[in-house]
C-alpha cells in the first residue's frame, strides 16, 4: 500500500476515534485517539499495515498525562506516533502488552515512573525501581519529591 492508501484506510476505519489528525511531513503524522481505542488501533497497525512498534513514551503534563505510541510503516517510510491523553488523577489505559508482547516493558516502566494504569497488563511487575521504593510515589512527575532523605539520585532513579 502507498503511503495514501495506508492513511485513507486508518482515517476512514478508525474515524470515530480520531480526535485530530496532524500530517507533519511525508514521513510523519500524529493521530491523538480516543484512549479507549488504542488496544484495537495499536493491534490493526502492528497486525494489518504490518507497522513495527518502534517505542512508547510518556509526559506528565498536568491536567494529563500524555502517552505516544510510535510505529513504523518501513515499506512507505512513514511513523504513525498515536497520541493519548490520561486524566492526571486516575490515569489508566488498555494494555497493549497483552496482545503485542512488545510492549510489556515499556508500559511496566511507564507504570512506575508515571503511575499509569495498564488495564489487563499480562506481568505487572516491578522492572526499575527498588524494592523499598513507596507505593504511589512517581518520579517523572512534576510534583515528585524526594522521600529519601539518605538517597543519592545524582545517578538517576
Amino acid at each position: 500500500m502507498t503511503r495514501e492508501e495506508v492513511l485513507m484506510d486508518f482515517t476512514s476505519r478508525f474515524n470515530e476515534d480520531i480526535l485530530d489528525f496532524e500530517d507533519k511531513s511525508n514521513t510523519r503524522v500524529y493521530v491523538n485517539i480516543k484512549p479507549e481505542a488504542i488496544v484495537r488501533i495499536g493491534t490493526y497497525l502492528f497486525r494489518n499495515v504490518n507497522a513495527r512498534f518502534n517505542i512508547a513514551s510518556a509526559t506528565d503534563m498536568p491536567p494529563n498525562i500524555e502517552i505516544l505510541y510510535h510505529f513504523i510503516v518501513e515499506d512507505i517510510n512513514l511513523v504513525i506516533s498515536l497520541r493519548v491523553f490520561l486524566n492526571r488523577e486516575n490515569p489508566e489505559i488498555e494494555s497493549l502488552g497483552k496482545e503485542i508482547e512488545a510492549f510489556n516493558w515499556i508500559e511496566r516502566e511507564m507504570s512506575e515512573l508515571l503511575g499509569i494504569t495498564f488495564i489487563g497488563h499480562p506481568d505487572p511487575r516491578r522492572l526499575l525501581l527498588a524494592d523499598n521504593w513507596p507505593e504511589c510515589v512517581y518520579p517523572l512527575r512534576q510534583d515528585y519529591e524526594e522521600w529519601d532523605e539518605k538517597a543519592d539520585r545524582t545517578r538517576g532513579v
